[in-house]
């Protein structure tokens, strides 16, 4: 399984960012729109082999932790709202890939600390190589939130967050509640 590309992306990925994002909540049954904008920034380290070890035994989850394939990195942001609020969090974050085909990488994302919910969390990605994009999926108590961060080139990423209500087991997503987009510049 070819897991090169998705070590580069992570390594463009590394350093400081400042991010300038657009938040859309939809409230459906009134047919309402909320807008709000915000600023973030944003510290990326890699992920060192102890931090890899803790998010797996966080998570309880089955891994050679010396397997080389394992990639992540180390997260820290703080968040002020054009309202004011402000919001900071730390995270680890792992990525065991499962299975690769045509340009295409898959498996498990792993999170010390997960964003809507502070507790361990095992997700979904997907990685195409060719379209440099990472898709994340989250399954939280009552969101599903669908993560892209599309790399444009190693100081420019492009970012959607769409959180839908969490639909019956097998049922798809249509309900979107929080559609997020942003513009995240590297500082040099």
């Amino acid at each position: 399984m070819e897991t090169d590309s998705l070590q580069h992306f992570f390594d463009c990925c590394l350093g400081n960012w400042e991010i300038e994002r657009t938040y859309h909540y939809l409230n459906q049954h009134l047919n309402q729109q909320e807008v709000e904008r915000s600023s973030t920034k944003f510290n990326v380290k890699p992920l060192t082999p102890a931090l890899k070890t803790k998010v797996l035994q966080d998570n309880q989850y089955c891994w050679d932790s010396e397997d080389e394939r394992l990639t992540g990195f180390q997260l820290a942001f703080y968040t002020i709202s054009e309202k004011g609020d402000e919001v900071s969090q730390e995270l680890n974050a792992l990525f065991v890939p499962k299975r690769g085909d045509a340009g295409i990488l898959q498996g498990d994302y792993l999170r010390d600390k997960a964003y809507e919910e502070a507790r361990p969390i095992v997700s979904h990605f997907q990685f195409s190589a060719n379209e440099r994009e990472l898709l994340m999926t989250t399954h939280y108590t009552s969101v599903v939130s669908v993560d892209s961060i599309k790399l444009i080139n190693p100081n420019l990423r492009i970012r959607q967050i769409l959180n839908y209500h969490r639909p019956q087991e097998g049922e798809p997503l249509e309900k979107l509640v929080l559609a997020g987009f942003g513009v995240e510049q590297k500082v040099l």
